[in-house]
């Protein structure tokens, strides 16, 4: 062909090229993260032989991050991101200034001015929401509560950035950079402003229209037209709210995946999209390698070491040791951090800023890269040592155990709880959706049980309603003997967390041989699992979930219900 495709080359060549990096890299028990980053690099500028375009590559990582972020929203409601928000909320800024200072520290020892300083901190402090969504879903925690505290987190440092970024040019005059001219109160208050305007369309309009676009079109019995209103609607809200509002891609995108989870059809809408955001999520990380010059290792290498001190142990214990203050479990604070010990997109448009404003040096720019890649490519270790680094410091650390659990009152029923939650209750292990219609089922029914939950907020607000809870993973006995297992007459484990699922039914039964469990699950194969361990009741599927395990839990009570729905039961011990 005579004509310039540049678009069909540059995808067919990053796909290519990714998928035989990226299973090498599988081979090789490597993440093929990795694969996708070195693909990235290869076709990149900064190496010999073919180069693919980068600004093409570049608007299909921006579509990527637009649907990644989208199955976030659809997965995480307003509600959940209000019941992390006092952890969420003041440690983001927390942690953000701390790795800002850390970063500046370091740039103004290189010689750096106060305003390349600035922005060389804020970069390396915001990771990269795409990077810890594949790392939670990976390993099956984004629904989790430690996965809504990462998730909220980020998105609270999302809202930090896009605030930077619009205040940045109106303050590069006071900072030593380009002076735009603007006033920077008039731009702040505008900023806040649109924000709100945006928020507000979104949750009142948005919550009630799209939810019936997408029932009106599911009508049609269309796949094809399906797919089309989904992925259309993520990327043209997040197209309207950059345009109109001047809200990044990323959290358009979100608060779009918001308001569709609202309809019927939400889960649904998070299957038809997977594969578009799959693939999209690959040319995001070969337009990261893309931007990477490896001379930067030779040049500057202990620049570099010092940028991956800050983003993978800097922040990260900074971020640990916030989540410890807050009181939240050893294992919430390491997930936390791992999280955390990255960068990614709103760095390098950060990085970009600050250079055309004459703010950031151009070494700056290319050590923020270098940072990225290399954190990036290094995650999934750090999620990987979070299990066996929480077993080392338990019995090697005073300190931890002690900021585990000693001296929260949390973290055991109060004195005066009444005998009912005491003996022959109900443990109900999660309050999320289908934990709260749990708890209504036996409220209305006169079941009393113990809630054990590892959201604070939630556990604090359940005993403000006089519900007996207690907080923390009830993975450990301890949290089970708070809960009075031994002398219940139920276990129900309303969360779908497997590896964790299947320590609780262990931790119960040792300590009550003869209670019976009830347990939920999202997939055949985890439901077979469950039954090679002789789990008890085990409940699969999503819509009709709870309703199913109310009936069966009020059957064995001797209470008259027509919600009963199957259960797979297996032979107890």
């Amino acid at each position: 062909m005579t004509h310039s495709i540049p678009l069909i080359t540059t995808i067919s060549t990053a796909l290519g090229l990714a998928l035989i990096l990226g299973f090498a890299a599988a081979r090789l028990k490597l993440p093929a993260l990795v694969g996708y980053l070195l693909a990235g690099v290869i076709i990149g500028p900064f190496t010999p032989g073919f180069v693919a375009d980068s600004n093409i590559a570049g608007e299909l990582a921006e579509i990527g991050v637009m649907l990644l972020m989208f199955g976030v929203g659809l997965h995480f409601s307003l509600r959940d991101l209000l019941e992390v928000r006092k952890i969420a909320l003041p440690g983001a800024v927390l942690q953000i200034a701390v790795a800002t200072a850390l970063g500046a520290a370091v740039a103004t020892a290189w010689g750096w001015g106060l305003g390349g300083a600035l922005v060389f901190g804020l970069a390396l402090s915001v990771a990269s929401t795409v990077v810890l969504l594949r790392a939670l879903e990976a390993r099956g925690i984004l629904d989790s509560v430690n996965g809504r505290i990462a998730v909220g987190w980020l998105i609270v440092e999302d809202l930090a950035m896009v605030l930077v970024l619009v205040l940045l040019p109106g303050l590069a005059g006071w900072l030593g950079g380009n002076s735009s001219g603007g006033d920077l109160w008039a731009s702040l208050g505008l900023t806040l402003l649109k924000v709100s305007a945006f928020i507000a369309l979104m949750l009142i309009v948005g919550r009630r229209a799209f939810p019936m676009l997408l029932w009106h079109v599911a009508r049609t019995n269309s796949r094809e037209l399906f797919t089309l209103c989904v992925v259309a609607a993520a990327v043209s809200i997040a197209y309207a709210a950059a345009k109109l509002f001047g809200v990044s891609f990323a959290l358009g995108a979100f608060f779009a995946g918001m308001v569709l989870r609202e309809s019927e059809f939400s889960h649904r809408a998070a299957e038809e999209s997977l594969p578009l955001r799959e693939a999209f999520a690959v040319l995001f990380f070969v337009s990261v390698g893309m931007l990477f010059d490896p001379t930067v290792l030779v040049r500057q290498p202990l620049q570099v070491l010092a940028v991956i001190g800050i983003i993978m142990f800097g922040k990260s214990i900074a971020a640990a040791a916030l989540v410890l203050a807050f009181r939240y479990p050893l294992k919430t604070a390491l997930v936390v951090s791992a999280s955390l010990a990255q960068i990614g997109e709103f760095s390098f448009i950060l990085a970009g800023l600050g250079v055309s404003l004459g703010l950031l040096p151009a070494e700056g720019q290319s050590l923020i890269l270098a940072g990225a890649l290399i954190s990036i490519a290094a995650n999934p270790l750090m999620f990987s040592l979070v299990r066996p680094l929480q077993a080392w410091l338990r019995p090697h650390s005073s300190v931890s155990r002690l900021l585990d659990r000693s001296g929260d009152p949390l973290a055991e029923l109060p004195m005066s709880t009444e005998e009912k939650f005491l003996s022959g209750q109900v443990v109900l292990v999660g309050y999320g959706r289908v934990g709260r219609r749990l708890a209504a089922c036996l409220s209305e029914n006169g079941i009393p049980f113990v809630v054990a939950e590892q959201n604070r907020e939630l556990v604090e607000r359940l005993r403000k309603q006089d519900i007996a809870a207690v907080v923390g993973n009830a993975a450990e006995p301890a949290v089970l003997i708070q809960a009075h297992i031994a002398r219940a007459g139920m276990l129900v484990i309303a969360i779908p967390d497997t590896f964790n699922v299947r320590q609780m039914i262990g931790a119960a039964r040792a300590l009550n041989p003869q209670i019976e469990i009830v347990v939920r699950t999202h997939s055949e194969e985890e439901a077979r699992m469950l039954e090679r361990e002789s789990a008890g009741a085990i409940f699969l599927g999503v819509n009709e979930l709870a309703k199913g395990m109310g009936g069966h839990v009020l059957a064995r009570f001797g209470k008259n219900s027509r919600e009963a729905g199957p259960a797979r039961e297996s032979a107890p011990h």
